[in-house]
Parts: structure tokens; sequence; C-alpha cells
């Protein structure tokens, strides 16, 4: 059986958003595929009539500054972001979080892109993204639109972005400025299996031995990426110790949703071992905001 009947490939976001309006359907657009065509051959996704290759796309592969915004595009692989000081000197909780993406093969053809718009709860570049206060810039036949992370997301394997029409173009991420900083982490199974029982990820903002702010993303605590904004009202403005810490977890766990995964863990053991994780990540983010 054949995946798909035509493929195109087209040179802008413009050309792209018409041979998804206008190609013999069902359309859909790719990039590294490695999810996607997994799926396709195991039956869990339709064939396509039309594949829209949108890795020649060239405002798709760019990281660069815009104003005081870092711009990676949705195309641009995993293993490119690991290797730009753009984006370590700026994010480094992606690059964490990218760098436990697969393997090496499978980091030189996924991108950020795809895996956000698999839109699960607990994707790595995702909670990053979440914690680094990224925007997604959207385009359809009417242009360009910005869009905040999390509002991408309407539970595991949703995205609000409608596939027939839209394209998520890129991201946008603020600059990194003196006393910030962010941190990722994971604990998982082992690494063959390379499953994330639990992904964290903070960035924050310090002055001397205040937490001025903080921005906390876990994944998975509910069926979309989880901001605990109550545990990170609790911690800002406020100067930094145990019993801090130990307040923002308690918050966390009553506004989190930490469910059972029989691949991955329960929920009992994802409770009790977030404590631990959300500790490490923001000691992290903490030591490098000194610098």
């Amino acid at each position: 059986m054949h995946l798909w009947q035509e493929f195109r490939q087209p040179n802008s976001i413009s050309e792209a958003i018409e041979d998804l309006l206008n190609a013999p359907a069902p359309v859909v657009p790719i990039a590294g595929g490695t999810d996607l065509l997994l799926e396709m051959r195991q039956g869990r996704h339709e064939p396509a009539n039309t594949l829209i290759d949108l890795t020649s796309v060239p405002e798709m592969n760019l990281i660069e500054k815009r104003g005081d915004s870092l711009y990676i595009g949705a195309c641009v692989p995993i293993s490119q972001i690991l290797t730009s000081t753009l984006v370590r000197n700026n994010a480094e909780a992606l690059i964490e979080a990218c760098d436990l993406i697969a393997g090496p093969q499978v980091r030189n053809t996924a991108t950020l892109g795809g895996n956000v718009a698999h839109a699960l709860p607990a994707a790595d570049g995702t909670i990053a993204l979440a914690a680094l206060g990224a925007s997604a810039e959207i385009a359809n036949h009417n242009g360009l639109r910005m869009l905040p992370i999390l509002e991408l997301f309407l539970g595991p394997g949703k995205s609000a972005i409608d596939k027939t029409s839209e394209l998520i173009a890129g991201f946008y991420i603020p600059l990194s400025t003196q006393g910030q900083a962010s941190a990722f982490k994971r604990i998982m199974r082992p690494q063959g299996v390379a499953l994330p029982i639990l992904n964290c990820a903070v960035w924050l903002e310090r002055e001397e031995r205040t937490v001025k702010e903080v921005r906390i993303a876990i994944g998975p605590g509910g069926p979309t990426p989880f901001r605990p904004t109550a545990a990170e009202a609790l911690m800002q403005n406020q100067i930094l110790d145990d019993e801090l810490i130990k307040e923002a977890v308690k918050v966390v766990l009553e506004q989190g949703s930490f469910r059972t995964s029989p691949r991955r863990a329960t929920s009992e053991y994802r409770k009790h071992i977030v404590a631990g994780l959300f500790r490490d990540t923001f000691n992290q983010a903490w030591e490098r905001s000194k610098n």
C-alpha cells in the first residue's frame, strides 16, 4: 500500500498554505517525519493523497534573533538546535530537552515543530518551551498569527491547529537577560526505552536571594502540558529557602493531575518523585542565574 500518491515541496510558507488548501486531499504536511511515517506504516494515521514536504521553506529553517526574541523555525532539526550557541545562551532548558529526544539519528531528522505538533502532554521540547514562555507562529491563508505555546493544546494528541488549513511556522522565545536562567530535567525508564516518567523545566529571574519571577512546566501533569501557576505565584518575589521549595511542591501536587500510565509509572510514583525532580531543576536554574 502506498502511503501517499503525490509529493510536493513548496519553497515558501505561502506556497505551503496554498498546497495545504488546494492539493488533492487528504493532505499531510511533513518535516522530519520520524513519528508521522511510522504511524502511517503502522496504520495509526491515514495514508495521504498529498504529502507536503516543508523542509525547503527557508523561513521554517532559521535560528536567529528577531527583536527581543529568539526565533526557531518549526523545521529546524533537533541536532541543529543542540549545536546553536544562540539557543544555548538564551534557552538552555531547550538544549537539555532536545538532548534527551530519542537518539542521534532521530535528532538529525526530527524537528521541534513536529515535537510540538503531536500535542503530547509530556513532550520534551514542549515542556521546555512552556517554561521559557514561548509563543508559536501560526501560518494560514490570512497570514501569520502568534499563539502562546500552551494554547496549542486541547488534550492528549489534540491540537488547536486546524491541520487542514494551518501550519506551525516557528517559535519565539524571549531573549535571556542578566539574572535569568532555565533548566530541564527528566526522570525516565532505561535509555533504550527513552519514555519520560516525568519531565520538568524551570525558567526564573533572580535578584540576589529573591525569586523575582518563575515559570514551571511539568509533564505529564494533566491532559495538556502543565504550568502550576499557583506555585509560580507563591514563589514570586520571595526569598529562596528550603521552606519555599517545600510549599511550592505542595501546591504543584494540589494543582496537578498525575495519572497512571501502564507503560511509564503509577500516579502515586509520579507524585512521589515530583518533589525531588522539581527541586533539582529549580536549583540548576538558580545556580545558572548567578552568571
